[in-house]
């Protein structure tokens, strides 16, 4: 008896079951939602701007009321525009002494990214949300319909999202909630261990990590 190959859905491996606006499904009638937030150059401030934020950092944590994840993506960069940049910018500038630097600071880079890997981090957090906190009634209900189920996702996880955003604003970080084309986005990079087109650098990017 002849068998027939089965071929298992994406979806069975990542236990995403949807993406709706700002808003990723999940099995067992569970949602998250996901923001981006900014960097800071911890190193170069003072030791007062330093305790500063680590005093501030605290008091977020523990005025928490709902889990976090804190998630760190490392991807290599291609800074091959940026260099073009450079070339453009020494060969049209009619100061021979800056277009000289311009090109000497073009080389370091060039010689730099040949000893080190550069590396852009993004900083994500993650908010969950289940039907459990609907309650008992809510959370039967909640479970087996999902027009009930993702207006109550958005409505928890908006409450959840403004309020974290408001105290990392107090921290002096900005943070903003990824839409679907960039959860998308996002989800296909990590499956598929970053075959999505590498980062870019370019003129007026932000300065890149470094690491040997």
């Amino acid at each position: 008896m002849k068998k027939t190959a089965r071929r298992a859905s994406t979806q069975a491996f990542t236990e995403i079951l949807d993406i709706i606006d700002n808003i990723v499904v999940v099995g067992g009638g569970n949602a998250c939602s996901i923001i981006e937030v900014s960097a800071t150059n911890f190193t170069l401030q003072s030791t007062d701007e330093q305790w500063a934020k680590i005093s501030s950092y605290a008091s977020l944590l523990n005025s928490l009321s709902f889990p976090i994840q804190i998630l760190i993506r490392s991807k290599r960069v291609d800074i091959s525009n940026y260099l073009k940049s450079l070339d453009y910018q020494a060969s049209s500038n009619p100061n021979k002494v800056l277009a000289s630097h311009i090109t000497k600071y073009r080389n370091f880079i060039s010689e730099l990214i040949k000893q080190n890997t550069v590396l852009d981090k993004k900083f994500y957090i993650v908010l969950s949300y289940s039907y459990l906190e609907k309650g008992a009634i809510g959370a039967a209900k909640s479970k087996t319909n999902k027009d009930d189920f993702i207006p109550s996702a958005k409505l928890i996880l908006k409450s959840k999202l403004e309020s974290l955003i408001s105290e990392i604003g107090r921290i002096g970080l900005k943070a903003r909630i990824l839409d679907r084309k960039e959860l998308i986005s996002l989800f296909y990079d990590v499956y598929n261990n970053g075959s999505v087109e590498s980062s870019k650098i370019t003129e007026g990017s932000l300065r890149p990590t470094l690491e040997k």
